[in-house]
């Protein structure tokens, strides 16, 4: 395996168990994503899709194969190594914005950034930086509740980003939105993923924004094969 992909899985297995048996939802996941590339995911729904993102993400462990990140397989690696990639290596962009209400736009991307060691000045900088290039300027000293949907998610993105990952995972990152914002915040995503040069694995349910990524894989039989 090259050590130079930002993320590979290879043979990836994850059964869940529970008072019904056990329920094999990945069966050997066979994956990579290259520097730059940007790849959809596109898989109905119960099919293990948060559950590779998950995985990809270090928020799980897999039961079987291995998860690498820089070269480096995550499942050898104590949780407090995995919590440091998961921190500056791996950025996350979900449907729902989950940010923090009591804190503004610029407050949201900056803590993730002291968290992992930024001072305050050099945080907010960039904290800036990228709500800039997000048109959001004039709006980094609102709180969430006085932005709109759209907006939201473009705060979401940039915070994301903010810790510069090699890696940027997302679950249906447009899909809370109306079509004409949906369709101008992935303008925003894709931008930024191509200038950061990141490696994107995109869920999204929406066939014509994952024509718009660089290939398209789905989970048949839980194994990842081209769409």
């Amino acid at each position: 395996m090259s050590e130079s992909l930002p993320l590979e899985l290879a043979g990836v297995v994850r059964t869940y168990r529970g008072g019904g048996g056990a329920l094999e939802v990945l069966r050997g996941v066979d994956l990579t994503v290259r520097r730059g590339e940007i790849v959809a995911l596109v898989a109905p729904s119960g099919s293990g899709k948060s559950t590779l993102l998950h995985l990809a993400g270090l928020l799980e462990k897999p039961d079987g194969g291995e998860v690498r990140v820089d070269g480096r397989d995550a499942g050898a690696l104590s949780d407090a190594a995995r919590t440091a990639i998961r921190r500056g290596r791996i950025g996350f962009v979900y449907q729902f914005h989950h940010l923090l209400g009591e804190f503004t736009a610029l407050e949201n991307v900056v803590l993730p950034q002291m968290i992992a060691g930024r001072s305050r000045r050099e945080a907010e900088v960039r904290a800036r930086a990228l709500l800039d290039s997000f048109g959001l300027a004039e709006r980094v000293e609102h709180l969430p509740g006085k932005l709109s949907g759209g907006e939201q998610q473009r705060v979401a993105i940039a915070r994301a980003l903010a810790n510069g990952p090699a890696v940027l995972l997302a679950d249906e990152p447009t899909g809370n939105l109306d079509v004409h914002t949906s369709g101008v915040v992935f303008d925003e995503l894709l931008r930024m993923v191509r200038a950061e040069g990141l490696a994107a694995l995109i869920a999204t349910h929406n066939p014509e924004l994952a024509a718009r990524m660089d290939r398209t894989v789905t989970l048949r039989d839980g194994c990842v094969v081209p769409a």
